[in-house]
């Protein structure tokens, strides 16, 4: 029988014998998260459009309160409380839930919106069809506002998240109370905010 000439070859992402690996977020993104300012802009920057009011309201309710954009769409009228002002937030991911506070210019946003929503739907943030908003449709928004309030970078809905975390930390809230607020089951998933604070060593050399 004669011999095979076949040589073994080192399995390579070129020959497709090994799956490539998706590069980590901070080598395709310069920017995780945004400043107050920055979410500031893109507020403004959606208040223009034909859907401003919806669009600026999903910016800052988003912020405010940490959600993911799952979470976000998801938001339906019956975990909002206008009597007490509180907002019912149910995590995904087996987050934990928790209910927050709604401020003042969130409460009148949202008044406004359940107001003007026609049809009535049980969802907070509908499309042009009536439906719930889409995830897809929330993240080409962001990437509109981003380009229409002039940030260099692009502009991805997680970095509302982050903008809470790093927001709180900021104020001086402590990590047990952000972890709750935010969600997380595990804890080291909120020390980042709390280690990365620019106001973490603000005492530092004051006599």
């Amino acid at each position: 029988m004669a011999k095979s000439h076949l040589q073994p070859v080192a399995p390579t992402t070129k020959k497709r014998t090994v799956t490539p690996k998706r590069r980590p977020n901070a080598e395709l993104r310069s920017r995780e998260h945004l400043t107050e300012t920055e979410v500031e802009r893109l507020v403004q920057a959606t208040k223009g459009n034909r859907r401003g009011h919806r669009d600026s309201t999903m910016i800052l309710v988003a912020w405010r309160h940490g959600l993911r954009v799952s979470e976000l769409v998801d938001l339906r009228w019956d975990q909002i409380d206008f009597v007490s002002a509180t907002l019912h937030v149910r995590r995904v991911k087996r987050g934990t839930p928790a209910t927050h506070p709604i401020m003042g210019d969130e409460l009148r946003a949202l008044r406004r919106l359940q107001r003007e929503q026609e049809p009535k739907s049980p969802f907070v943030f509908t499309s042009e069809r009536a439906g719930p908003f889409t995830t897809a449709g929330f993240a080409r928004m962001m990437e509109r506002a981003g380009v229409e309030a002039k940030l260099s970078f692009k502009v991805h809905p997680h970095m509302l998240r982050h903008a809470c975390g790093f927001a709180l930390a900021n104020k001086g809230h402590d990590t047990r109370a952000l972890q709750a607020y935010l969600g997380h089951r595990n804890i080291q998933h909120t020390v980042r905010y709390t280690e990365l604070s620019s106001t973490r060593f603000k005492d530092f050399w004051r006599s």
